[in-house]
């Protein structure tokens, strides 16, 4: 995939910021506004654009703000301090980055716009701050990540977890997730700590390993595990960032796994997807990489809008929306992820159309 990660959605800011269609006659147009972790990242320009093309069906406006660069929650905090302050804003959905710094600095002026979580929610002791949260079950994404593991292992193995920020809310539940289905204890009976032989699943000493959300960084942490001689079974990813740009991963990823291949100890690579392209999918195809677990990102923004609206019109909201999400295996029609519902699951939790 030519193009850097960055610019590659920049024509998306017409849509996103321009002139929409006008409201319908005596309708007031409302506009809403997506805080994203970083607005030139590829999953949060999709979801920008579904946002913004339900908007402008029914003659609203739906911006995505949010910091260029390399992802930091004090530039997320001052992205939303500026939303928060603007008096031309109906609602604001926000992905979470760090939920205890935000929640001590710019949402303490949250309170006069109506506030949603996607993609990433707040911690459980902030959520009163949120109206509703669109998105992933991230806890039963993670146990259908785990699920994808056992499928490839399935006496266990050794596990490494490639993961964003250390403070991203989403990517911790999804950890979690995978722990609790490979310990074989989904509910919540309080041991989430590393795996350390349950069912025959452990972790690398030095995983999971955080900080991959730049893809540059992300093939060189994959390509460092996999040519130190790691011995791992499983290599769980919980985003797109080294597929991102398919070309480069070929180039740098494929020669390692053809040579772990020869000694025969290669590992099962599972990645964390959304909108794929030709080129992404051949990777999974040419075995490059086992399985992909696809999110719907722009179905995250399009219902993001719809909480929005229906908050901004007084209208009452689920707690939670959930987005399904689907399985990708070579040779294999896209299936929806299979799992049951978490033991204990909140009665307010619905599944989002």
């Amino acid at each position: 995939m030519k193009g850097s990660f960055a610019l590659r959605f920049l024509p998306i800011a017409g849509l996103l910021c321009g002139s929409l269609l006008a409201p319908p006659a005596g309708a007031e147009a409302l506009r809403f506004a997506l805080v994203a972790k970083r607005m030139d990242q590829s999953f949060y320009a999709l979801a920008g654009e579904g946002c913004a093309e339900a908007a402008q069906a029914e003659g609203d406006t739906c911006l995505l703000l949010g910091p260029l660069g390399r992802q930091h929650f004090r530039r997320q905090n001052e992205v939303l301090s500026q939303a928060l302050a603007r008096d031309d804003l109906h609602g604001i959905g926000l992905a979470v980055s760090h939920s205890g710094w935000l929640a001590e600095h710019a949402l303490k002026g949250a309170g006069r716009i109506p506030l949603i979580a996607f993609n990433s929610d707040l911690a459980p002791a902030e959520q009163h701050l949120r109206r509703s949260y669109v998105g992933l079950d991230n806890l039963r994404f993670g146990r259908q990540l785990a699920m994808l593991a056992q499928r490839f292992r399935p006496q266990g193995g050794k596990l490494c977890i490639l993961s964003g920020g250390i403070q991203n809310t989403n990517h911790l539940e999804r950890i979690q997730g995978i722990r609790r289905q490979l310990r074989g204890n989904p509910a919540e009976d309080g041991a989430t700590g590393r795996l350390k032989g349950e069912n025959g699943w452990s972790e690398a000493s030095r995983c999971p390993l955080y900080d991959n959300s730049d893809p540059a960084s992300a093939r060189l942490r994959l390509a460092t595990l996999l040519a130190t001689g790691s011995q791992l079974d499983v290599i769980v990813v919980l985003g797109i960032w080294p597929i991102y740009e398919a070309d480069e991963y070929r180039r740098q990823i494929g020669p390692l796994l053809a040579a772990l291949d020869r000694q025969g100890r290669r590992p099962a690579i599972i990645v964390t997807t959304h909108e794929m392209d030709a080129a992404q999918r051949a990777l999974l195809d040419d075995g490059l990489a086992q399985a992909y677990l696809n999110m719907e990102s722009r179905e995250i923004g399009r219902q993001s809008y719809r909480m929005l609206k229906r908050l901004a019109q007084g209208e009452p909201v689920p707690e939670k929306v959930f987005v399904a999400s689907h399985v990708y295996l070579p040779g294999v029609p896209p299936t929806v992820a299979p799992t049951p519902p978490p033991p204990g699951a909140p009665a307010e939790t619905r599944s989002a159309p």
